[in-house]
């Protein structure tokens, strides 16, 4: 079974004074090999953006160097997922989803993953159409 690794993970990892450190660090390290870890290229460089803003340039190349030794999958966002993205923006309105988050919901929803390796409640917030929840971990 695949999981989503949204950039709050990827976040929590890379820096050890973020609450969610430990957490993140043991959810990885105990389902490593167990689960498929994916992102999107959307999340990476949301997350590399992230990561070097707020702990420099060493950190930022030590996130972008984890994921080039393809510990997780990067998929590509298609043309398709943006056009669900835009839709789930839509419909979604009221709330604070960004485009990434819209993104990530569309592609976790076409490839049929429904799990999300993410801190923030935005999804548990979105009902996919097909299974109806995103399960969100740790």
């Amino acid at each position: 079974m695949s999981t989503f690794v949204d950039t709050g993970a990827f976040y929590a990892m890379a820096n050890r004074r973020d609450r969610y450190h430990t957490t993140a660090k043991a959810y990885f390290l105990s389902n490593f090999g167990s689960s498929d870890f994916v992102t999107s290229n959307l999340v990476f460089v949301e997350s590399w953006l992230l990561i070097h803003h707020r702990l420099g340039a060493t950190a930022s190349r030590e996130f972008w160097k984890s994921i080039r030794s393809n510990v997780v999958a990067v998929l590509e966002i298609s043309a398709q997922d943006l056009e669900l993205a835009w839709t789930i923006s839509e419909q979604y309105g009221d709330q604070d989803f960004s485009l990434v988050d819209c993104a990530s919901f569309a592609i976790m929803e076409r490839l049929e993953i429904t799990r999300a390796f993410a801190f923030d409640s935005h999804f548990t917030i979105y009902r996919p159409a097909k299974t109806g929840f995103f399960e969100r971990v740790p």
